[in-house]
């Protein structure tokens, strides 16, 4: 099959968006001829370095830019790239449809950005069109901004009213109506992409690991010793929770137990305060950002990862931590709540009040600081998860069924796939 796919942000080596727009391309390759559609940024000069150490014979690449304000994404601004990914939305239109005279593609995929409020114009091409995985429609609940700072409730604010501002555009309703199957990262975003009208959402998370990345995680030592050790691995934002993971370690008294931090962010010194404040200052670290090994490294030295993300469309570390065989206690929002699973982790749901929330995380945290066996377990379940699920490999193999799937329909619309 012909297959053209749209990945604004697509890069072989790196995580997040680059990593998807590259891991899906390549995966799909291997059954099928795939069209890439790109930037021509310094991503290019990656891709190609990467192709002639490696061929992929089924995979080309179409590199462009906007004809208006070509270079408004180097700005760096969060607004200008926004601004600059929906005009290139508006000319990949323009490119597809003269590449789709020469080639005549059999289907066509949105793939990155991984965002459901902007709309992709490859829609409008005849090909049955897949939308996604796409996320963003999750939202801190309400209970948690009482810990917000001004700022924090403006970004917040703001990032509801641009969602709101996608939703309402008549472009992304006519993505939505003419996509055979649009796939939600999340049940938040599947439920706003179902209310424009989208006639089949499921649910598939656009986060994955390359075989390689899971069998190095996989080697990684479970840390002996009594002595439990617990880590987050993230910005430090707001968002992330991670003033809720303290509260609860510091409520847990767990003795000889460590809380380990891994990341920078503008939450660092409000963090460090809480912790002394606390009274945990004694117990927690702070390491600062880290190169991905000596991450990794710190991650072979502890055995639960705590990830209190508040709308995290993705969750990339919770994969991370079930291939190295570590449990994960999360909240049930957002991709966490998606990924892990009774078996390989403790999910807190009850959002009715914030210091319910602490003490259920601060029971989460002692039951599984004094249940070895159960740590094991659910690190061994953790491991099969990923495998079967989050493999990109696995992701591969089903995205290429499911054009098989829809390609059958004469109308080009999925009832049920």
């Amino acid at each position: 099959m012909k297959v053209l796919l749209s990945a604004y942000s697509c890069e072989p080596g790196r995580g997040s968006e680059p990593g998807v727009g590259w891991n899906i391309a390549q995966e799909i390759a291997k059954y099928q001829e795939v069209w890439v559609l790109t930037r021509p940024d310094e991503s290019q000069q990656v891709i190609e370095a990467e192709l002639a150490r490696n061929p992929v014979p089924n995979m080309h690449f179409v590199y462009f830019t906007t004809p208006i304000l070509g270079s408004l994404w180097k700005v760096g601004q969060s607004g200008a790239m926004q601004i600059h990914y929906y005009l290139w939305q508006i000319a990949a239109y323009f490119v597809a449809r003269k590449l789709h005279r020469e080639v005549s593609f059999d289907i066509v995929q949105h793939v990155t950005f991984v965002k459901y409020s902007c709309p992709s114009f490859l829609s409008l091409l005849p090909v049955p069109f897949v939308w996604g995985p796409v996320g963003g429609g999750e939202s801190a609940p309400k209970i948690f901004w009482q810990d917000f700072s001004l700022k924090n409730k403006i970004y917040e604010t703001l990032r509801i009213f641009n969602r709101w501002i996608g939703e309402n555009d008549p472009f992304t309703h006519l993505t939505a109506r003419r996509s055979a199957i649009a796939y939600a990262t999340t049940e938040d975003t599947a439920q706003r992409v179902r209310k424009m009208g989208c006639p089949c959402v499921q649910i598939l998370s656009e986060s994955g690991l390359s075989q390689e990345e899971i069998e190095s995680l996989t080697q990684l030592p479970l840390p002996s010793g009594s002595s439990v050790r617990f880590m987050t691995m993230a910005r430090l934002l707001h968002w992330k929770g991670i003033h809720l993971g303290l509260r609860a370690f510091a409520q847990a008294h767990l003795l000889d137990t460590q809380y380990w931090i891994c990341g920078e962010g503008p939450e660092l010194d409000r963090l460090q305060s809480l912790s002394v404040d606390l009274g945990i200052s004694d117990q927690v670290k702070f390491w600062g950002r880290l190169p991905r090994e000596q991450t990794l490294s710190k991650l072979a030295e502890c055995q639960v990862l705590v990830h209190p993300s508040l709308h995290d469309s993705g969750g990339w570390v919770c994969l991370e931590a079930m291939a190295a065989g570590r449990p994960v206690i999360c909240l049930d929002l957002g991709g966490p709540g998606q990924q892990v699973t009774a078996e390989t982790g403790l999910k807190i749901s009850n959002f009715n009040n914030l210091h319910q929330v602490i003490t259920d995380l601060a029971a989460a945290m002692v039951k599984i600081a004094g249940d070895e066996q159960l740590r094991v377990e659910m690190g061994k379940a953790g491991r099969v998860l990923v495998q079967n699920k989050f493999a990109w490999e696995a992701k591969g193999q089903f995205l290429s069924q499911l054009y098989e799937k829809i390609t059958k329909q004469n109308d080009g619309t999925v009832k049920k796939v």
